[in-house]
């Protein structure tokens, strides 16, 4: 017998609605290490109360807390909910001796040293991935987008493969492992993919493929549920978003704005040309594994390849011609500001260009780097 045919509903969702989740780390003030206090700052920290607006959850490890937003149709109200859960977990961890951190990896703490929440679903990832599962002492911001009909889901993801460089490379946050430089800008992003069901999307062609390959790796008991599936981008049916997931994690809250502004008007950009009729370009999944690599290992200096004919490209230059491309989008869904402060990004350098220019100056303390990231998030923008 065959795997047995699996329907997914995909739920009702205003289009290019934005919601935002930003994983936090814990840190001790004094001697910068991870701490296992989620509970603890979960415990005192106090939100206000609101429709639809932010939560605070546990994640993977205990020394994480998530900042989730409300659904919003503008950036602007998701970061403002993101702002409130941030003032509220600075609030919670102060007393406490205890700094959040935004970053794709802890510049020196060790994986081994952490500790895993205690949720089956957390012990059941550890139990099939052993070592590699263990080694994920890492944090992401996730951008969800609503799409309004199900057939536009799987053509808008395949298509903003394309971008996942530019997003990598203005993300990036991870050089450090360990105490290491690892001459990556993003190690997260090679760590992560160690997952079974984790890394780049499969492409695939409409929903019913979608349906096909869930049930597949349902019956071969590779997963229980569709969200088992930890790709890069994914569909997230029950709320009825294409979720991106590409971007480390980040150390100010501008610049969470800037990624999800800039996933929105991406997604609307593609959804208006399906409107049109227009066949989305879906790069090569040679290409697309390429450009990942480039944009983990060169960040702001990637080379990517642009098109199907294999055309080049350094990011930068390739993202101011996007920018201008995305701008009347971003006009009309109310995001330009958020938009235009890439400018800042490119201004001061992501944050893995800037952990490593904290880490010069310092001679390589790289407890120097956990308190600049500390301030960061306090300030809210990057520093120079």
């Amino acid at each position: 017998m065959g795997a047995q045919p699996t329907s997914i509903d995909f739920a009702r969702s205003p289009r290019s609605s934005v919601g935002i989740e930003w994983e936090l780390a814990l840190v001790d003030r004094g001697s910068g290490e991870l701490v296992p206090l989620a509970d603890d700052v979960l415990a005192a920290a106090r939100l206000p109360e609101a429709p639809n607006g932010p939560q605070l959850t546990r994640e993977f490890l205990t020394n994480t807390v998530e900042i989730v937003s409300g659904a919003h149709a503008r950036v602007g109200d998701a970061v403002t909910d993101l702002g409130a859960g941030l003032d509220a977990v600075l609030a919670a961890a102060h007393p406490l001796g205890i700094d959040p951190i935004g970053s794709g990896t802890h510049p020196f703490s060790r994986w081994a040293d952490q500790e895993v929440t205690d949720r089956e679903r957390y012990a059941t990832l550890v139990d099939r991935a052993r070592w590699w599962g263990r080694q994920m002492t890492i944090w992401g911001v996730h951008v969800h987008v609503g799409i309004e009909r199900r057939d536009k889901v799987l053509p808008i993801m395949n298509a903003l493969l394309t971008y996942y460089p530019h997003l990598q490379a203005l993300s990036a946050s991870s050089p450090f492992w360990e105490g290491d430089d690892t001459g990556y800008a993003s190690n997260r992003a090679l760590v992560y993919q160690q997952l079974p069901t984790a890394g780049l999307p499969y492409l695939l062609d409409d929903w019913a493929a979608y349906e096909r390959i869930v049930g597949d790796l349902r019956h071969t008991g590779v997963i229980e549920h569709h969200s088992e599936l930890r790709w890069d981008l994914r569909p997230s049916p029950g709320w009825g978003t294409l979720e991106v997931r590409i971007c480390d994690g980040q150390p100010t809250l501008r610049e969470v704005a800037v990624l999800a502004a800039l996933v929105q008007c991406l997604v609307e950009h593609l959804s208006e040309r399906l409107d049109r009729g227009e066949t989305l370009e879906v790069l090569p999944p040679w290409y697309l594994r390429e450009n990942k690599w480039r944009a983990a290992r060169y960040g702001m200096d990637t080379i990517l390849i642009r098109n199907r004919a294999g055309d080049e490209r350094l990011v930068t230059e390739d993202l101011a011609e996007l920018l201008e491309t995305l701008r009347p989008i971003a006009e009309r869904l109310g995001c330009s500001a958020e938009l235009d402060d890439v400018a800042v990004i490119l201004e001061h350098g992501a944050s893995y260009q800037r952990q490593l220019r904290v880490a010069e100056r310092s001679a390589g303390d790289a407890r120097a780097v956990v308190g600049a990231l500390a301030a960061e998030l306090r300030a809210g923008t990057p520093s120079a």
